[in-house]
C-alpha cells in the first residue's frame, strides 16, 4: 500500500471510525498508525535509521523524515542515526552537541508483510488506549454497585458486562450457591480494580460486607444524606448478618429509619441478598453496651473488657448460652466480627466457679507465703489484694482499713511480704546467673530478677542478646493466619509488660549498646508527631 494522496484522507477517516467504535481519543490512533508507518519504512531503509513519519490531522497526509543527532566524537555509535559535529557542518550552520538534522525522504511503498505488521501495531495501540480509559473510568468506582449483564461462566465464576467492558464475580464472591444463566441482570459491589498486564482486571462481590452497606445506602436516604452512618457490618453471606448504625439526630431512630415502613426498607435488601436474615442494632462507643446489643436476641448477665488484649467476656444466663452462640457459633461469631473483639461466652454458673477457683488460688498464696490463717488471707483476698507486691508496697493505710489490723499487724505483714519476695528474688538471680547470664544484662535497669531468669531460659543472657529481641517477642502479641487470630506468648508477658513497654527496654539497651544514636531517634520521630498533629487537625 502506498501513502498517495488517494487515501491520505481515508487515514483520517479510518482513525475516526475506530476512535468512535471504541471511544478513545482519535489523536491516540493517529498516533499509532504514524508508529506503524514508522516502522514499516525502517523495514526498507533500514533499522538502524531514526525513521519518523508525521500525518496532517487535517490532509492526512502522511511526511517521512529521517532525524540525525549531534553527539560527541567518543560517543557516536550508530552512523546512520547519529553524526558528530565535524559531519554536521555540512548541514547545519553551528552544530552543538544535542542539535538534529531533519530531512524528508520518499514515502515508502508498504509490502503484504509490512501492511500487516502496521495493523498489527495499530491495534495493539488501540487496545491499550482501550485499556487505559476503562481503567480510568473504573479505577474511582471501587467500593460502589454496578449493574451488569452475565455473559458467561468459566469454572464457577460469572463474567459480567458492565457496558464498557467486561467484569468477574469469582466463585468465593457468590452468595450461597447462586447460580447465573447468560442475559441476566445482576446487581454487584466493585471490590477492586486493578491495572495488570493483559489490561484492568474489575472483580465485583456480593458477598462483601460493603455491598450490604451500600444497599443500605440506596435504600434509605437518610444514610444516602449523613444523617445515619453505618458503623460496622459483619456478615455470613445468604444466612446472616449484623449491622450497626448511628443517628446524627436525636429526633430520628435510626434503627426505625433501615427497617421502614412495614419492614420495605429492610426487605428490599434481604431480597437482593437471597434473603439473608439482617438484625440492625443501634451502635453505642461503649464497647460493652454495644456489645450487648450485638448479642441480641440473648439477654447478657456481666460483660468484662480486657482492652489491651482485644478481647472480652460475656457472662449469660444458663438457659441464654444456646441463643448467644448461635447456631454453629454464628451469632457469637458475627458479633465478634462487628465489635473486632474475641469473645469468651460463658454461664454465670461457669463464671462463678472461676471466680471462685481465683479466690482460693489467692487464699492459698497468702497462706503460703505470709504465714498466716485462712481466715486472714480471706480477708486480704476480699479487700482485693491479688499478689504480694501489693501487700508489701502499698500505704499502710489500705491494710489497716481491714477489720482487725491495726499498724503493727500491717508493718508485720508488710515486712513477712517484702522478706518472701527478696528470697524470691535472691534464688531467680541465682538460677538466671547458672544458666550464664552475664552482669550486663542483670544491671539493666527495668529488669527484675524473675523476668531476667525468664530471659535466660529462652536463651537471652546478655544485654546483646537483649538488643536484638523484637517488642512481640517479649510481650506477645496476635497474628492473623487464614483469618483467624493466633496468641504470640511474650517472654515478659507474665510479668504484664505491654509492646510499648518492651519497645521503649529494647531501644534503650541498643542505645546503651551504641547501636542506636538517641539524636537520630528524636529527628526521626519527630516527622512522626507532625504527622499525628495534622491527623489531629484534619479530624
Amino acid at each position: 500500500m502506498a501513502i498517495t494522496s488517494a487515501n491520505q484522507l481515508e487515514l483520517l477517516q479510518t482513525a475516526e471510525a475506530v476512535a468512535r467504535e471504541k471511544m478513545i481519543d482519535p489523536g491516540l490512533v493517529v498516533e499509532a498508525m504514524e508508529e506503524s508507518l514508522a516502522r514499516a519504512a525502517k523495514s526498507r531503509y533500514g533499522s538502524e535509521m531514526d525513521i519518523r513519519v508525521s500525518i496532517d490531522r487535517k490532509t492526512g497526509r502522511a511526511t517521512f523524515t529521517r532525524v540525525r543527532t549531534v553527539v560527541a566524537d567518543d560517543e557516536l555509535e550508530n552512523y546512520q542515526a547519529e553524526m558528530t559535529v565535524e559531519t554536521a557542518k555540512q548541514y547545519l550552520d553551528d552544530p552543538k552537541i544535542g542539535d538534529t538534522f531533519v530531512e524528508e525522504v520518499p514515502p515508502v511503498e508498504m509490502g503484504r508483510i509490512a501492511a500487516q505488521s502496521a495493523k498489527q501495531v495499530i491495534l495493539q495501540k488501540v487496545r491499550e488506549a482501550e485499556r487505559d480509559r476503562q481503567y480510568e473510568e473504573f479505577k474511582d468506582r471501587a467500593g460502589t454497585i454496578i449493574n451488569g449483564i452475565v455473559k458467561r461462566e468459566e469454572y464457577g465464576n460469572v463474567i459480567v458486562d458492565i457496558g464498557a467492558g467486561e467484569a468477574v464475580l469469582r466463585r468465593n464472591e457468590k452468595i450461597g450457591r447462586e447460580s447465573y444463566r447468560p442475559n441476566d441482570r445482576i446487581r454487584v459491589y466493585i471490590k477492586d480494580v486493578r491495572r495488570e498486564v493483559r489490561g484492568p482486571q474489575i472483580f465485583l462481590s456480593r458477598t462483601a460486607p460493603e455491598f450490604m452497606a451500600e444497599l443500605f445506602k440506596m435504600e434509605v436516604p437518610e444514610i444516602y444524606e449523613g444523617i445515619i452512618e453505618i458503623k460496622a457490618v459483619a456478615r455470613d453471606p445468604g444466612s446472616r448478618a449484623k449491622i450497626g448504625v448511628i443517628s446524627y439526630d436525636s429526633s430520628i431512630d435510626p434503627v426505625g429509619a433501615c427497617v421502614g415502613m412495614r419492614g420495605s426498607r429492610v426487605q428490599a435488601v434481604v431480597n437482593e441478598l437471597q434473603g439473608e436474615k439482617i438484625d440492625i442494632i443501634p451502635w453505642n462507643e461503649d464497647m460493652p453496651t454495644f456489645l450487648v446489643n450485638a448479642l441480641q436476641p440473648a439477654e447478657v448477665s456481666k460483660v468484662v473488657l480486657d482492652e489491651d488484649a482485644e478481647r472480652i467476656e460475656v457472662v449469660v444466663p444458663e438457659e441464654q448460652l444456646s441463643l448467644a452462640i448461635g447456631r454453629r457459633g454464628q451469632n457469637v461469631r458475627l458479633a465478634s466480627q462487628l465489635t473486632g473483639l474475641d469473645i469468651d461466652i460463658m454461664t454465670e454458673e461457669e463464671e462463678s466457679a472461676r471466680r471462685q477457683a481465683e479466690f482460693e488460688e489467692r487464699t492459698k498464696l497468702f497462706v503460703d507465703t505470709l504465714d498466716l490463717d485462712e481466715f486472714f488471707a480471706q480477708l486480704l483476698v476480699a479487700e482485693g489484694f491479688t499478689s504480694l507486691e501489693e501487700v508489701a508496697y502499698v500505704e499502710l493505710d489500705e491494710l489497716t482499713v481491714i477489720d482487725g489490723v491495726d499498724e503493727d499487724t500491717a508493718a508485720e505483714l508488710q515486712a513477712r511480704a517484702r522478706d518472701y519476695i527478696d528470697a524470691q528474688n535472691a534464688k531467680a538471680l541465682e538460677n538466671a546467673r547458672a544458666l550464664g547470664v552475664e552482669d550486663s544484662l542483670v544491671g539493666f535497669d527495668g529488669l527484675t530478677p524473675q523476668m531476667i531468669e525468664a530471659l535466660a531460659n529462652d536463651g537471652v543472657k546478655t544485654l546483646e542478646d537483649f538488643a536484638t529481641c523484637a517488642d512481640w517477642e517479649l510481650a506477645g502479641g496476635w497474628t492473623v493466619v487464614d483469618g483467624a487470630r493466633h496468641k504470640d506468648d511474650g517472654v515478659l508477658e507474665p510479668f504484664g509488660v505491654d509492646l510499648e513497654e518492651a519497645q521503649a527496654m529494647v531501644m534503650t539497651a541498643r542505645i546503651q549498646l551504641g547501636w542506636v544514636d538517641p539524636d537520630d531517634l528524636v529527628s526521626d520521630e519527630e516527622p512522626e508527631e507532625t504527622a499525628g498533629e495534622t491527623e489531629e487537625a484534619q479530624a
